[in-house]
């Protein structure tokens, strides 16, 4: 007999106990997989359908899923439906972000990983959130990112601005050198493509480090941005 590695009933217990928003994403992946084949390990398949989920775009999802091995048409579709039902359901809320706090809870959970992960949230002229990205995903201590990622689907969906974020999942949160280069860049191509740079910041377990509360965006850009002193207004 086949074993099909069935969700660890830690993971069920967590969401029972803990409620749903507790269990990490693949930890959610791995609830609606609910089982992996003898070549594929559960926590393996839902590990390799989040990098897909993180990576591709809507229309390829079902394509790309498929092709990881240990994925049917069936578990495919069930992924790419629960994508689909979190995207409605976010566009429904269009939860509005006036301060750099507000977007926070959006991308605590990425504070969870455990190499860096680069991500955008884009946002309307009315600051409501229209979608959060991973552009990039590095290693324990660094990621690179590039302007033509970070801004790509921020064009396609003619977004007024962006709000860049990155976790540290070792060492304080604050700034690198490397941190404050890769702000300066996105600052000066936001200039250029006429969407705002509205804030980078940084998650942790315990706390988030923004670089608009703490005086670090460039002063010529936020004179641009009529109000952004102390928030987004």
């Amino acid at each position: 007999m086949i074993k099909t590695g069935k969700p660890k009933p830690n993971v069920r217990e967590m969401a029972i106990r803990h409620g749903i928003e507790f269990p990490s994403d693949e930890e959610l992946l791995m609830l609606i997989l609910n089982g992996g084949c003898r070549n594929m390990p559960l926590e393996k398949l839902a590990e390799k359908a989040l990098s897909v989920i993180n990576e591709c775009k809507p229309g390829e999802l079902v394509d790309r899923l498929t092709q990881i091995s240990g994925m049917g048409e069936a578990k495919a579709l069930a992924l790419a439906a629960a994508v689909e039902l979190g995207r409605r359901r976010n566009a429904a809320y269009r939860c509005r972000i006036v301060r750099p706090v507000d977007i926070v809870p959006y991308l605590k959970h990425y504070s969870l990983e455990k190499r860096e992960h680069f991500v955008v949230a884009t946002v309307n002229g009315a600051k409501e959130l229209l979608n959060i990205r991973v552009v990039s995903v590095g290693t324990m201590n660094r990621t690179l990112v590039h302007p033509r990622e970070v801004f790509a689907d921020a064009i396609t969906e003619n977004a007024a601005g962006i709000i860049c974020c990155h976790n540290h999942p070792f060492g304080p949160c604050l700034p690198s050198d490397a941190d404050r280069s890769t702000t300066q860049v996105l600052e000066e191509a936001s200039v250029i493509l006429g969407i705002t740079f509205l804030d980078h910041i940084i998650v942790t377990h315990e706390e988030y480090f923004s670089f608009l509360e703490h005086g670090l965006l460039k002063e010529q850009l936020l004179n641009r941005q009529t109000g952004m002193v102390s928030d987004f207004t």
